[in-house]
């Protein structure tokens, strides 16, 4: 099906381009979301005469991203969540988890600007992609841990999932090594 684009559609083109694209994806997504008109003469006429105006809007919608995007870029947000001993969470961490995680930081972000492909499922320090404008992207530091402690632990690079061995007085690290050392020569 032939379109013309009312604002810039990924790799398809941008404002004012006349493309052809599969009927489901203009029927489905295309055209109820206004993103673009069929290719008809009368479309192509409203299109020239409204076409100031489109690109007058998408300006101000790019300058308002541009704004959001300033104060967003390089923005870390701690999540805690409860997981088990090798990182894996009971739970996941999802779209609407960070959506929710900026507006208690202050900033308005639709679920639908998170570009996240899979929800977080092991806690770690995670980079999720926000595409608040087809034309600006930013990138935020998602900090997924057990607890604060954890999270400012792993902010500074330290990975939480290895199990870290204290010597103590009782010497129960030198016996956790010599139970794994019988423990492998029973296995061969």
């Amino acid at each position: 099906m032939k379109v013309i684009l009312l604002e810039r559609v990924g790799r398809t083109g941008s404002i004012g381009d006349e493309v052809n694209v599969k009927d489901g994806f203009a029927r489905n997504f295309l055209l109820p979301q206004g993103k673009a008109l069929r290719a008809t003469e009368a479309n192509r006429k409203k299109f020239e005469n409204e076409r100031a105006h489109i690109e007058q809007r998408n300006e101000e919608r790019r300058n308002a991203a541009a704004g959001i995007a300033e104060g967003l870029n390089g923005h870390a947000v701690i999540m805690i969540r409860q997981a088990g001993e090798t990182g894996q969470l009971y739970g996941s961490v999802a779209a609407r988890d960070i959506v929710d995680a900026l507006a208690k930081d202050g900033f308005t972000v639709q679920r639908n600007q998170v570009d996240l492909a899979d929800p977080i499922k092991t806690v770690g320090v995670h980079s999720v992609d926000l595409s608040l404008h087809p034309e600006v992207a930013v990138s935020i530091t998602v900090n997924v841990a057990r607890s604060e402690d954890e999270a400012v632990r792993q902010a500074a690079g330290e990975d939480v999932t290895v199990p870290t061995f204290d010597s103590d007085e009782d010497g129960d690290f030198a016996a956790g090594q010599a139970a794994a050392a019988a423990e492998d020569r029973y296995e061969e």
